[in-house]
C-alpha cells in the first residue's frame, strides 16, 4: 500500500516529515511492514505552501485498515490545525495510481477536484481535514515517481526541546561534510561560513543530512555531536535532482513554473536595489529578465561578468516575470573588447578623433588613421555550469557535484 500525508505543518511549527517519521514507527509497531518512506517535494513556487511543500510517502505492506486508521489518528493528534494555513490531507491506497498527477504537482498546480477524482479511480481511501487542500500534496505524494533519487536522515528533538536553541556543533557538521562530500553535500556552505543543514524554524527538525545513498547519509550523521535526538529517519526524497524543471523557451514562459531556457545575454547586467543583479536574456526577438537575488552571494558576480552577446542556458522559476535563477550555463562567451584612439606611428603619442566618420589624427604631427586600436580584453569567466551556493539553494535544485544531466548538457550546447 502507499500512505501519503501532506499540509500537517504551519510556518511557526510542527513538521510533515517528523509526523512521517511517527507514523513510520506506530506502523511497525502494529506489525505493518515500511518497505520505503519518501520525502516529496512538488511545485516550489505554490503559493499555499507553508515552507517547502514536502508530502510524504510511506510503502509498506500489511492490512490497509489498520494503517489508514493510524494514519489519521496520527494527523489528528500532532497536525497544527490550529494554524489557519494548515489543511491535512491523508491518502491510503493498494493501488499506486499513475504518476502523471505527481508530475503535475511538481511542475505546475492541481487543484483538490483533481486529487479526489485521482483518489477515487484506484479506490484510496481517504480523508481531508478542513479546506482539504492536503489531500493535493498527499495524492501526489503516492503517485510519486523518483527515477532520480536522493536521501536526507532527518534527526528530530525530543518534545521538551521544542522551540529552544538547538545544541548542534558547529566545527562536527563541517567535519562530517570534510569526511563525505561528493557523496554528501550541502551540509554547510564552506564559501560564505554558513551551517545550512540545521534549521532555525521552531519546529521539531533537529538537522538534516543530504547524501547520494543511506550509507553516506548515516556516516555522515555520525560524525555529528548535537543534543540526544528523539528519532531519526532516512527518506528516500526527490530533492537535488532538478525533478521540478523542464525545457522553455523565452516568450512561452508560465507564471509559478521552472525551467531551463537557452538564449542570449541582450544588455549588461545591472545591480539594483538590495544587490539585486538582473539582465535581459533574449531569444528569437524576444527577452525575459533573468534575476540573480542578494542571497545567491558570489553567484552574483558571475552574473555580473556577463556581458552582451554571451550565449547561456538560465534555469530557475518563472515569478512577476523574471526567471529567477538557480544556475547557470555559459555556453559561448562573446568577444570583450576596448575600442581606442591608434598610436601615432611616428610620433608614439595617441591620437584623437578627427570628427565623424573621419577617423583619427595625431595633434602633434598631424598623421591621420581610419583604424582604431582593438584591445581585447580577458574574461573574468569560463564557459561552464555555475550554481547559486548551498545556502541559497531549492531543495528540488540538483547541485553540480551530482553532475549536469544529459537533457540540460543537450540543451547547453
Amino acid at each position: 500500500m502507499w500512505i501519503g500525508i501532506d499540509d500537517t505543518d504551519s510556518p511557526v511549527g510542527m513538521c510533515t516529515t517528523y509526523i512521517g517519521a511517527i507514523l513510520v514507527r506506530r506502523l511497525q509497531s502494529e506489525g505493518i511492514q515500511v518497505v520505503d518512506a519518501r520525502l516529496v517535494r512538488l511545485n516550489p513556487n505554490v503559493i499555499h505552501k507553508t515552507r517547502g511543500n514536502a508530502a510524504i510517502c510511506v510503502e509498506a505492506k500489511g492490512d490497509i485498515d489498520t494503517a489508514f486508521a493510524l494514519t489519521c489518528a496520527c494527523v489528528e493528534e500532532l497536525a497544527e490545525f490550529g494554524a489557519a494555513e494548515t489543511n491535512p490531507g491523508v491518502a491510503v491506497s493498494g493501488v499506486q495510481p499513475p504518476p502523471d498527477f505527481y508530475y503535475a504537482a511538481l511542475r505546475d498546480f492541481c487543484n483538490l477536484g483533481e486529487a479526489v477524482e485521482v483518489l477515487k479511480s484506484v479506490g484510496a481511501r481517504y480523508r481531508g481535514y478542513k479546506n482539504q487542500r492536503g489531500l493535493i500534496g498527499a495524492t501526489a505524494a503516492i503517485a510519486s515517481d523518483f527515477p532520480d533519487r536522493t536521501y536526507e536522515l532527518l534527526a528530530y528533538r525530543k518534545r521538551e526541546m521544542w522551540g529552544f536553541h538547538r545544541q548542534v556543533d558547529r566545527e562536527s557538521l563541517f567535519f562530517a561534510e570534510r569526511m563525505t562530500y561528493p557523496h554528501t553535500w550541502d551540509t554547510v556552505d564552506w564559501e560564505n561560513d554558513v551551517v545550512v543543514s540545521v534549521p532555525h524554524t521552531p519546529d521539531p527538525v533537529l538537522f538534516g543530512i543530504r547524501g547520494e545513498s543511506p550509507t553516506w547519509v548515516t556516516d555522515a550523521r555520525s560524525y555529528v555531536r548535537s543534543e540526544e535526538s528523539a528519532c531519526e529517519q532516512v527518506y528516500t526524497t526527490n530533492q537535488g535532482t532538478d525533478a521540478h524543471l523542464v525545457p522553455g523557451t523565452v516568450g512561452m514562459l508560465r507564471e509559478g513554473r521552472s525551467y531551463l531556457v537557452r538564449g542570449t545575454v541582450a544588455a549588461t547586467p545591472v545591480t539594483g536595489p538590495g544587490g539585486h543583479v538582473s539582465f535581459p536574456l533574449t531569444d528569437e526577438g524576444v527577452e525575459v529578465r533573468c534575476m540573480a537575488y542578494e542571497p545567491t552571494k558570489g553567484f552574483r558576480d558571475v552574473v555580473r561578468a556577463l556581458i552582451p552577446g554571451d550565449l547561456v542556458v538560465a534555469a530557475g522559476s518563472y515569478k512577476g516575470e523574471s526567471l529567477n535563477l538557480e544556475k547557470l550555463g555559459i555556453s559561448r562567451l562573446a568577444d570583450a573588447v576596448r575600442v581606442r584612439p591608434p598610436i601615432c606611428p611616428t610620433c608614439r603619442k595617441r591620437m584623437t578623433s578627427a570628427g565623424t566618420a573621419k577617423g583619427y589624427k595625431c595633434r602633434a604631427c598631424g598623421a591621420r588613421s581610419r583604424d582604431p586600436e582593438i584591445e581585447r580584453l580577458k574574461r573574468p569567466i569560463r564557459p561552464g555550469w555555475y550554481e547559486v551556493p548551498p545556502s541559497a539553494r531549492r531543495h528540488l535544485a540538483r547541485p553540480l557535484v551530482r553532475g549536469v544531466p544529459a537533457w540540460q548538457q543537450a540543451l547547453y550546447g
